[in-house]
Formats: structure tokens, sequence, C-alpha cells
């Protein structure tokens, strides 16, 4: 299984950008995906899942602001984010599981994981 994340840039307050991930490998047909971030100092969190069910989730501090998809046919996975903050910088990951996460936000429930793709926010 492999996953490539790409779209990250540097944005100003207010402004948008949509990571995409690349999946490859990943042939199950229950699953969870997510995109999780972690800035300097501070531990990784989750941001927004989609299940194979389309169900999502998302993080309080995102609602409203960000949006997950997913691409089925292209197996890629999307998160549009808007009204981007300064505090929205960080380094963001997508990551995959077999099954529906019953904590979708939760890191360790996922096996699978890109690199990584930074996002900076200035004011």
């Amino acid at each position: 299984v492999q996953l490539v994340e790409s779209g990250g840039d540097s944005a100003h307050t207010g402004g948008s950008l949509r990571l995409s991930c690349g999946v490859s490998g990943f042939t199950y047909s229950r699953y969870s995906m997510g995109w999780f971030r972690q800035a300097p100092g501070k531990e990784r969190e989750g941001v927004a899942s989609i299940d194979s069910d389309g169900v999502t989730a998302y993080a309080e501090s995102v609602k409203g602001r960000f949006t997950i998809s997913q691409e089925n046919a292209k197996k890629i996975l999307y998160l549009e984010m808007t009204r981007l903050k300064p505090e929205d910088t960080a380094m963001y990951y997508c990551a995959a599981r077999e099954g529906r996460a019953w904590l979708p936000l939760m890191d360790y429930l996922y096996k699978y994981w890109g690199q990584g793709t930074q996002v900076t926010v200035s004011s």
C-alpha cells in the first residue's frame, strides 16, 4: 500500500488550498481514510476522515472550513481547505485502514500512512 500526498503550499490567512492523496495497492472494500496533521512541537491530530460508506468526521477546529472527499475511480483522497488560519500550519498526512474506524480521527487506528505535505499559513 502506498499513499502519496501533494498540494501542500504556503497561503495567507483566509486563503484556500486543496490537498490530494493518491492511493495504490489498497483494495479493501470496507475502509476508513483520513487526514491528520502535526505542527512543530505538537502531537499529531486528526483533521477529517471518510469511510467506505461516505460517512465523514471533522475535528471541531476545521468544521465548516475543510471538506474531505474521495474519488474512488482514481483512488484519490482530497482535503479542501478554505478560510485558512495560521494555526492550520502543519505537516498534513493522509492515512488509511481496513475496516471502518470506530474513532475515525484517532491516528493509532490507522495502519497505512503517507510521507506528508507541508501547509504554511501566514497572516
